[in-house]
């Protein structure tokens, strides 16, 4: 199948079940995409167990492999997606809850990462720095999952700020983790790496991704402020969100921490004092279709991943482990830097289970996971980082926002 062909079918499947969830399920519009094409990849499979003569689960899955989940999200749809979501963040709210944000993109992604790791390592015998890569990959909470339950959780605004602006930055926190944890562990990339090198490599990447958003963004705000033209201005948005990503890429700076900044610049700086009013309502109309149809597209393809995922009963133990670890280390990455700010700020009684159960994951997790080297751990991880990405987004996705109501009536 050519290019032009796998998108096609993909758009074509993603707005067939987007109706299909309208009509009969009236889940949130990813989740339910999500469902269905999940629920769509079960029945191919069990259709192969009682007719294994047509094949029909291998056919799908050859199509389904052709897409190369790791390239679509991390070179083609990431950059999009974090723009546009840090693109309706407001910046004065962020900046009211930067301290959490800050604590929880940071030393919770670390305490998640060890937890999760050395957990999972005592449990199972896997190499350290293999569990700790592991962690590392599942530790981050994912955007577009995130924003995507929230707009219709209910959630306070506060804990929305700070579940967001979390998503936001330790999706590239945890990313240049875990190229770290992967050099280390398989030896890729480089000979050796030692633990100087790695901070050095975390700090530029971290470090060069927010100052090269924050100078794109600076300079895409200074050049459309001298410009009066919606269409033209809608391109330089786009873009700035394409072109700022490749360059970070080429750079080898953090692509999503750019992608966030120059998305959050824009948002706010940008909207209030170089957009006209006819410019700011096209720039955000564009952003939430693009949000809306890689949205759509991505959860599809997530729900139709399992079709190229080895599950088998050996694996069940690890998985299950696996799961109740990443609830564990959601927790402790959760509470540990709550309690550390609490001494310097008023935390309310229900922060904890909110931050805790709506840290939900997704389909960057998978796409790390897919691209870890082969190994003998690789089968079982990637059935894991599935298992809890699904179990995340569907059980955790659906009920963050009863309790968070639940949650209000009792301190109510």
């Amino acid at each position: 199948m050519t290019l032009l062909d796998i998108a096609a079918l993909l758009l074509v499947t993603a707005s067939g079940f987007g109706a299909l969830n309208y009509f009969f399920l009236r889940l949130p519009h990813s989740i339910g995409i999500m469902m269905i094409a999940l629920a769509s990849s079960l029945v191919l499979l069990a259709l192969d167990r009682l007719a294994p003569g047509f094949g029909i689960a291998e056919h799908a899955s050859a199509v389904v492999g052709q897409v190369e989940f790791t390239e679509t999200l991390l070179d083609g749809m990431l950059g999009l997606l974090l723009f546009a979501g840090a693109l309706h963040v407001p910046m004065a709210e962020l900046r009211r809850q930067a301290p959490v944000i800050l604590v929880m993109a940071t030393l919770g992604v670390a305490l998640s990462a060890a937890v999760m790791g050395a957990g999972l390592s005592w449990l199972t015998g896997m190499p350290l720095l293999v569990a700790l890569a592991f962690g590392a990959l599942i530790s981050p909470t994912d955007p577009v999952a995130v924003l995507g339950v929230l707009r219709t959780a209910g959630i306070r605004k506060d804990l929305e700020i700070q579940i967001a602006g979390e998503s936001l930055f330790n999706d590239g926190v945890g990313y240049v983790a875990f190229l770290i944890l992967v050099a280390l562990a398989f030896g890729t990339g480089q000979d050796h790496v030692t633990a100087s090198g790695a901070a050095l490599l975390f700090l530029r990447e971290a470090a060069g991704g927010l100052a090269l958003g924050a100078v794109l963004g600076w300079g895409t705000f200074q050049l459309m402020k001298r410009i009066d033209d919606w269409q033209l201005e809608v391109l330089i948005t786009l873009a700035l969100a394409f072109g700022g990503y490749a360059l970070a890429e080429r750079l080898g700076v953090s692509a999503p921490i750019m992608a966030v900044v120059a998305g959050l610049l824009t948002g706010d700086v940008g909207r209030a004092y170089g957009m006209s009013d006819e410019t700011r309502s096209h720039v955000d109309a564009f952003w939430t279709l693009v949000d809306e149809a890689l949205n759509a597209v991505l959860f599809c393809l997530i729900g139709f991943e399992i079709l190229t995922i080895t599950l088998d009963a050996d694996m069940a133990t690890t998985i299950l482990m696996s799961l109740v670890l990443a609830l564990v280390a959601r927790l402790v990455a959760v509470a540990v830097p709550l309690m550390l700010l609490h001494p310097f700020r008023r935390m309310q009684r229900d922060m904890v289970p909110i931050m805790t159960w709506g840290g939900i994951k997704g389909g960057l997790s998978v796409a790390l996971a897919l691209s870890l080297p082969d190994s003998e751990w690789r089968p079982v991880i990637l059935a894991s980082t599935y298992v809890i990405v699904v179990v995340s987004i569907i059980l955790q996705g659906l009920t963050v926002g009863p309790l968070a109501r639940w949650l209000a009536r009792r301190q109510g």
